[in-house]
């Protein structure tokens, strides 16, 4: 679930066939280079403002549109400096060999410039928030942006090195997006979202560590990402259970508060806690069992994933919208 996923990558010794570099358009190369389905990430930003809006607040959703552009666009800009840096690495990758920069298709130059547009681009987002919204959720949501951009920016060149700290960065971008998202609608989030948020996200990040152990053994693990010379797999097992009890517990709490909102006979808020473990549960075994080396694939490529997320938004939405409270 990384922010920047292109850290020093394995060698091609660990793929004695790689692909061929596909040939692309230049247009295809950038949108490529920007990481447009990263941007799923941005569905963070529009998680306080769905829960403020069930909650009975008026949300001023062109505003968390523009947030959730500015986020989308700042983020690409971390990518591409990203990939800058990892270039050479990732030469050395059989998969993010093809990655523009590093296959050639996009000089290097091109790319600096190309970054500094997507830059500008949301910073101009946060310019025409300002005009649909009052000037101090929009200060607060560029705030935000600001902050992540510093952020992915600081993990890119230093957190990244370092254990613990490169996840709890990571961790930090996630939350960023929905405080981002809270101040454009104008709401205030809760402990529990925040906590939520910045548990899951760890998980995710431990996991895909985890996963990279299983998909790349031995030293590779350590050439694919420089910090994984020092996390180990019983280190990376107990961080993956421990951040994924946290969020669950932290999501059951959450559950318990809104008891008096949606009790008939029973609170059925509690439905939801069934594919939330499932789904978490199902992510864990997958990793160690070397599926999947990033769990965010999870939600594009295994169906029983897929069926627990769409079941937890399904029964979550049918009891807030629909039961009394």
């Amino acid at each position: 679930m990384d922010d920047t996923t292109g850290h020093g990558e394995t060698p091609i010794a660990a793929a004695p066939h790689p692909d061929p570099i596909p040939h692309r358009s230049p247009l295809r190369n950038y949108l490529k280079l920007a990481r447009l389905h990263q941007w799923g990430k941005g569905a963070f930003v529009l998680v306080g403002p769905i829960y403020g809006s069930v909650d009975g607040h008026a949300i001023n959703w062109p505003a968390v549109a523009l947030a959730f552009l500015g986020f989308g666009l700042g983020s690409s800009a971390c990518y591409v400096v990203n990939d800058i840096q990892d270039r050479e690495a990732d030469r050395n990758h059989p998969r993010k060999r093809r990655r523009p920069i590093a296959s050639g298709a996009i000089p290097v130059h091109s790319a600096w410039i190309f970054a500094l547009c997507l830059l500008v681009g949301s910073i101009a987002s946060m310019a025409v928030l300002a005009a649909v919204a009052p000037l101090a959720t929009a200060l607060w949501a560029a705030l935000a942006i600001a902050c992540y951009i510093i952020n992915v920016m600081a993990y890119t060149y230093l957190f990244k090195h370092h254990v613990i700290a490169d996840v709890v960065s990571l961790a930090l971008g996630f939350v960023l997006r929905v405080l981002g998202g809270c101040a454009a609608a104008g709401i205030e989030p809760s402990t529990w979202l925040l906590n939520c948020t910045l548990f899951v996200s760890m998980f995710l990040a431990f996991a895909k560590r985890l996963g990279e152990r299983r998909t790349l053994e031995g030293a590779d693990a350590s050439r694919a990402r420089a910090v994984q010379s020092v996390y180990t797999d019983e280190l990376l097992r107990m961080t993956v259970v421990v951040t994924g009890v946290a969020a669950l517990v932290t999501y059951a709490g959450y559950v318990q508060a809104q008891g008096e909102k949606y009790t008939l006979g029973f609170n059925l808020l509690w439905l939801t806690m069934l594919p939330a473990t499932y789904g978490l549960l199902r992510c864990i075994v997958l990793v160690e069992r070397g599926d999947y080396d990033d769990p965010t694939e999870l939600a594009t490529r295994d169906p029983a994933f897929q069926v627990a997320g769409f079941a937890f938004v399904l029964v979550t939405g049918a009891i807030t919208l629909f039961v009394p409270h």
